[in-house]
C-alpha cells in the first residue's frame, strides 16, 4: 500500500463472497469525513507475518470501530466478508426504517 494511503472505503459490498468488494482509496492527505453507513478498511502488518485488519463504520453522529481482525494471512476477504455485508445491510434497513417513522411522525402531525 502507498504510503500516502489510509485504507479502503466501501459504501456497498456483495451478497456473495467470491464476488469483488469495490473499493476507494483513502489517503491521509484527504481527511474527508465518511458518510453515514461508510465503512473505512485498514490493515498494517502485523507482528506476526499476517496482517492487521480493522474496520471504522461511520454512524449518523460517530465512527465507531467495527470490527478487528488480528494476524490474517493470505487473502483475508472471505474472512472479513461476512461482517462488512451484514453491517452494511443492518444499516441501510435502520435508515430505512429512520426515514419511515420520520415520515410518520410528519404526516400525524398534520
Amino acid at each position: 500500500m502507498p504510503p500516502s494511503v489510509r485504507g479502503a472505503l466501501l459504501r456497498c459490498v456483495p451478497p456473495h463472497p467470491t464476488q469483488p468488494i469495490h473499493t476507494v482509496w483513502i489517503s491521509d492527505l484527504e481527511p474527508e469525513r465518511l458518510h453515514p453507513g461508510s465503512i473505512l478498511l485498514s490493515w498494517e502488518p502485523s507482528l506476526g507475518d499476517g496482517m492487521d485488519v480493522t474496520a471504522h463504520l461511520r454512524l449518523a453522529s460517530a465512527e465507531v470501530l467495527l470490527a478487528s481482525w488480528p494476524d490474517l494471512h493470505g487473502d483475508w476477504t472471505a474472512v472479513v466478508h461476512p461482517t462488512l455485508h451484514e453491517v452494511i445491510g443492518l444499516h441501510t434497513a435502520l435508515s430505512i426504517a429512520t426515514d419511515a417513522l420520520h415520515v410518520a411522525n410528519h404526516l400525524a402531525t398534520r
